[in-house]
């Protein structure tokens, strides 16, 4: 029985994680029913709706692999629907969601967690679940991140379907300061328990919520979560120091941009950031963030496009300087075990889909992610995704789990808080909590260099944790959530 570090969005979440490594779980096993518990209480983040990517780095050293989650792009029977409409916010510095029934696509996270389970697991599935229903049926407060979102969409998003407007409004139409327990949660969760992750794709779950979807207008059939499959890939590799990083591979595009960006850092900062290498880390959101509006987020081929541009990085610095709603949980244990989930159900579509207590995810409206429009991929392609699991390995036996929410602040978050961490020598909470800065919009006419002065989850919400060489365990939440750590101590350990 390994020990295990946790770094979770909030005290539920990390009770989770703790509660199955005393069960006997590894890092897989609490990661994912951490997660699980998010999927219940970060209400607008994220839902059991969603999609996601998990990275693991196995405890036997052997190469790092991502099981990749992600939302599919429905449509396989169904002609195009009409039940979708745009909602402008200034959330996230300003966006344009579509949301309705038109939005939601095929959900993945469900099915990754029961591959990823299937492959490194230790504990019985039911066990991972078990968390997530107590929270359900105890009932939940929304955390600061849930209400921060939800002050900017409560009504527009939230609001126009019956249940949903119910479960987070009082009387007054106000965000609740209550207990939230939400209708039929509590039995989709025993349902998941007893029958697995096919439950949400071929059994009576995936049917109450694509017929409802078709029923209001959308296009998630029958036939699109039966089709459903989780992808396990190599994780794209890149090294930082003695640290060999394991992150999110294409067809994703966040962990392209991870590796991009630690690659042009190229071992800064030495030591505290100074303001040269703020200047440099600023260029290198430009170019990489610049080449990512310019090809990653239209080409047909990403995978090339990824490959080629690594390599013309690797090949020359200065050609390339010259010329994108999450939960995320990490964990780490003993044995050098490390697991980095990061999911999401975008920005919400604002239904629940009847007799289940999920609210549907909106990813085909995330227009940031869609350059080719709402449903202008065939049925069946991957969705892109922001999204960067990370885990590493270092030469000296050390194991580390890393990862954030933020859209396109993701990776920014992420290189920042790995480069003060690996380069610059900073302890792992240090190197989160130092100040970040994020270029929007790179390389168009409206560019935007924002700067932070005061910690807000505009710029990310790290999770991290980490195995020291000797068997140590550390864990690292971001102050820009409520993040929460845990540190199972198993009663096998020897001082």
């Amino acid at each position: 029985m390994p020990d295990v570090a946790i770094a979770a969005p909030n005290e539920a979440s990390a009770d989770a994680g703790e509660l199955v490594a005393a069960a006997g779980g590894n890092a897989i096993d609490a990661a994912l029913a951490a997660s699980l518990v998010t999927m219940v209480n970060e209400v607008g983040l994220v839902s059991l709706s969603s999609g996601g990517f998990i990275t693991v780095q196995p405890p036997d050293g052997s190469a790092p692999q991502t099981v990749d989650g992600w939302m599919d792009m429905p449509g396989r029977s169904q002609s195009l629907g009409e039940a979708s409409w745009d909602v402008v916010t200034e959330y996230g510095g300003g966006v344009t969601i579509t949301i309705g029934p038109g939005s939601v696509a095929a959900h993945g996270s469900i099915r990754a967690f029961g591959e990823a389970h299937r492959r490194w697991g230790s504990i019985p599935w039911r066990e991972l679940i078990a968390p997530a229903i107590e929270v359900a049926r105890s009932g939940f407060r929304l955390s600061a991140a849930s209400r921060y979102y939800l002050e900017y969409v409560h009504d527009d998003i939230f609001g126009w379907d019956e249940a949903s407007r119910a479960a987070v409004h009082d009387a007054e139409g106000d965000i609740t300061t209550e207990l939230i327990v939400v209708p039929h949660l509590v039995e989709t969760l025993g349902q998941i328990a007893q029958y697995g992750p096919s439950a949400m794709y071929t059994g009576d779950l995936g049917h109450l919520i694509s017929d409802d979807v078709l029923a209001r207008g959308g296009i998630v059939g029958r036939d699109d979560l039966a089709a459903y499959a989780a992808v396990t890939r190599p994780s794209l590799i890149t090294k930082v120091g003695d640290w060999t990083l394991g992150t999110n591979p294409p067809p994703s595009v966040g962990g392209v941009c991870v590796a991009a960006m630690l690659r042009l850092l190229a071992g800064r900062p030495k030591g505290e950031w100074a303001p040269d290498d703020v200047r440099h880390l600023i260029e290198v959101q430009r170019a990489v963030l610049g080449h990512r509006l310019a090809v990653f987020d239209t080409t047909d081929d990403l995978k090339a496009e990824a490959e080629a541009y690594l390599a013309l990085i690797d090949n020359d610095h200065l050609a390339v300087l010259e010329s994108g709603s999450t939960a995320h949980v990490s964990a780490t244990d003993s044995d050098g075990g490390a697991c980095s989930v990061t999911v999401s159900s975008g920005y919400s579509s604002g239904m629940i889909a009847n007799g289940t207590g999920i609210w549907l995810n909106n990813c085909l409206g995330e227009q940031e992610l869609n350059a080719r429009g709402l449903h202008g991929l065939a049925p069946g392609t991957r969705l892109l995704s922001n999204m960067a699991p990370t885990v590493g390995h270092h030469k000296n036996g050390a194991a580390l789990a890393i990862g954030s929410p933020g859209a396109d602040r993701i990776s920014t978050a992420i290189v920042q808080a790995l480069a003060g961490f690996a380069s610059g020598g900073m302890d792992l909470q240090k190197a989160i909590n130092h100040p970040r800065v994020h270029v929007h919009r790179a390389r168009t006419a409206d560019e935007e260099i924002k700067v932070e002065t005061d910690l807000t989850m505009y710029y990310g919400g790290v999770a991290a944790t980490l195995r020291e060489p000797g068997g140590h365990m550390i864990a690292a939440a971001d102050p820009r959530r409520e993040g929460a750590v845990r540190h199972y101590r198993s009663p096998d350990a020897v001082d």
